[in-house]
């Protein structure tokens, strides 16, 4: 009997030790894998590599580029903005979208064979265009600042300029430091909506005392009418305004970091980007924008306006909310 038993157990341990093995033939052997497919680990994880859109030709880049309008580069601009951008009103009395800004913008278009659609709104309108990406790029004075990083890609800069504090003259001896006017809540100091002098206002004012504006030239107007004490401007355009407005001050440099002009190109379009740099670089070794420049300011100086025109693409007369930009 006790044989029997013997006999029975060695048995049973013999099929559980080939079912054991049929087990995991199953697992490390695929009976459905076809011949000559197998991949290495390696060859499923290994990332693709990157092109180094440096190394391409301009033709390789255009064959590449895409933009939102087939054929055509889609500006979006501020024209409240002198010299950057603003209407210079011409013989006819008809106003023409004039500034270096403009002129670079359509220097690109030329230079990447496309038309140049240039589209006027305000300044904070021109921020959400380029996030929501219904433009290809914002020109309007832009300073690469870093919290914009998350909305827009920033070109290399095409021009050098600053951050200024402006009063008028009878107020100048007020302002002894920018540190100081956190201790005037009493001051009105004006800035742009969504602009860095918004930020620079905030930064060094006390809050109570910033009032922000939609456009620069409400600025400027309401400085001169004394419905302000002081205002953040960038300085080529508080410069700008000094020579109509000969009452106009620069009181201080204000420090900043990112002293310089930016194109906002809208994210995730590298290879635009590489173009709009390509351009910028082309239009500063030529010596074209330097020309851009001396012809806005030359322009800025005559009849112009500054703010959007109304629904008949005119100038709004005098005395309406916009019309009140006009200068002269």
């Amino acid at each position: 009997m006790k044989k029997i038993l013997a006999l029975m157990l060695a048995l049973v341990m013999v099929f559980a030790l080939a079912a054991c093995g049929e087990a995991e033939t199953e697992e490390t052997t695929p009976a459905t894998e076809p011949a000559g497919e197998e991949t290495t680990p390696a060859e499923e994880t290994a990332p693709a590599e990157e092109t180094d859109l440096s190394e391409l030709s301009l033709d390789e880049l255009l064959a590449e580029l895409e933009t939102v309008t087939e054929g055509t580069l889609t500006v979006a601009t501020s024209p409240d903005f002198a010299p950057y951008e603003f209407y210079a009103i011409d013989e006819n009395g008809e106003p023409v979208l004039a500034g270096f800004d403009l002129a670079l913008a359509r220097y690109i278009a030329d230079y990447l064979g496309l038309e140049c659609e240039i589209v006027p709104m305000d300044f904070d309108g021109v921020l959400n265009e380029i996030a929501m990406k219904t433009v290809d790029m914002g020109m309007a004075g832009l300073s690469p600042d870093p919290a914009r990083e998350g909305a827009m890609a920033f070109s290399d800069l095409y021009y050098l300029g600053g951050q200024s504090f402006v009063s008028v003259k009878d107020k100048a001896d007020q302002f002894t430091s920018l540190e100081d006017l956190a201790n005037h809540p009493e001051y009105q100091i004006g800035a742009q909506n969504g602009s860095i002098q918004a930020d620079l206002a905030n930064e060094y004012a006390a809050p109570e005392s910033v009032v922000i504006l939609t456009k620069v030239t409400d600025i400027v107007a309401e400085l001169v009418n004394g419905g302000l004490d002081g205002a953040f401007i960038e300085t080529a355009v508080a410069a700008n305004y000094a020579v109509s407005n000969p009452d106009l001050e620069i009181i201080f440099d204000v420090p900043y970091d990112q002293a310089g002009s930016s194109i906002g190109v809208q994210l995730g379009n590298p290879v635009l980007l590489e173009c709009v740099n390509r351009a910028i670089a082309a239009a500063i070794d030529d010596g074209s924008m330097d020309t851009f420049v001396a012809e806005a300011n030359e322009l800025s100086t005559g009849e112009t306006y500054e703010g959007l025109l109304d629904e008949n693409g005119s100038v709004p007369e005098v005395g309406t909310a916009a019309g009140d930009a006009a200068t002269a």
